[in-house]
């Protein structure tokens, strides 16, 4: 691995805070400091120094409290899915990250480009049908995606630390291998909040099989994998006893690595960052193998894919009482609004 790239020194902070290092505590004064501002900013705006703006639809806040993937946009758009399904006209509002935008307030379309709008508000169009609209301002976001949609109530994505828009449930997404790491705040750990901040939110999801008390289990399981080129689908088990290069701009890579060995393929995992890009091209010079990627990479190689590259699908799957239990919760929240 190269240390000195953007994907080498993403990785090493996570052994960082996934793990046990001395330079964690090396790191702990910093990390003290960056506490006490957080709490003096929450404070300021509980304490009502700072404003907080009421949307005039039911907002839900879907985030987390560590840096880095948690299955967060999968559970964006199955939320979507469930709001509309049961009559609701949902709309998602995102900061749009990696994006060219940065004032400007955008809608975003399935036929939106990725440099503009993003890869995951991208993904969730596509997915979900949903108006979107993306903007580093979460409350102006949300004001133009009324102006511009018929929607009685918004999704934030990844919105629990923006406190200045005020909000009708909250959902924080736990990786269920991760959790919440060494437990320290950032930079000694993978925490933009205290571990306590887990308390106040509605409903805590924990992605996968965990030790992690306290929420509502959910999986993200594999569709067939479809073709970049023509849209073709293919078992993933047709991989199976295949090298492939598995392309994964995601939080956590490794797992999507791990969900492709259970179909007995042998992955070569290509080291890049979160929300980054690979030449597919350079890839296949290197060795002629499949390129199996997960579908928020997709989008950046819509235009120009590669020969026998593949993006494989995920949908959020729980329990029926599972399932019944958080949107009964959630319809009696925004249902007072």
């Amino acid at each position: 691995m190269n240390w000195f790239s953007r994907g080498g020194f993403e990785r090493s902070l996570e052994r960082l805070w996934y793990g046990e290092s001395a330079i964690g505590w090396v790191l702990q004064p910093f990390a003290v400091v960056f506490r006490m501002m957080v709490a003096l900013r929450v404070q300021a705006y509980h304490s009502g120094i700072f404003g907080r703006e009421k949307i005039s639809v039911p907002v839900i806040v879907v985030g987390n409290i560590t840096v880095g993937g948690t299955g967060k946009t999968p559970i964006v758009s199955w939320l979507a899915t469930q709001l509309s399904d049961s009559g609701r006209k949902p709309g998602i509002v995102s900061r749009g990250y990696g994006t060219s935008v940065r004032s400007r307030l955008v809608m975003v379309t399935g036929k939106s480009s990725y440099q503009d709008v993003g890869d995951e508000p991208l993904v969730l169009a596509r997915q979900t049908g949903a108006p979107i609209c993306i903007g580093v301002d979460r409350v102006a976001a949300v004001r133009h995606l009324i102006g511009e949609a018929d929607v009685d109530v918004v999704i934030a994505d990844d919105g629990l630390q923006h406190y200045r828009m005020m909000r009708d449930f909250e959902i924080a997404v736990v990786d269920g291998q991760r959790v919440l790491g060494n437990r320290r705040m950032l930079p000694a750990g993978p925490l933009r909040e205290p571990p306590a901040r887990m308390d106040k939110v509605d409903v805590v999801l924990v992605n996968g099989d965990s030790d992690y008390s306290g929420g509502y289990r959910f999986d993200l399981l594999p569709r067939q994998a479809v073709s970049l080129g023509d849209s073709q689908h293919r078992d993933l088990s047709e991989f199976g006893g295949m090298k492939v290069w598995a392309v994964a701009g995601i939080g956590n890579p490794q797992r999507f690595s791990t969900m492709l060995e259970a179909f007995a393929i042998n992955p070569v995992l290509v080291d890049i960052p979160d929300h980054g890009r690979v030449s597919l091209s350079a890839l296949k010079r290197q060795q002629p193998w499949p390129i199996l990627m997960t579908e928020k990479d997709a989008v950046k190689y819509l235009d120009n894919p590669s020969d026998d590259t593949w993006y494989v699908p995920v949908v959020v799957q729980m329990s029926g009482p599972t399932e019944a239990s958080i949107m009964k919760q959630i319809h009696s929240a925004i249902s007072d609004d």
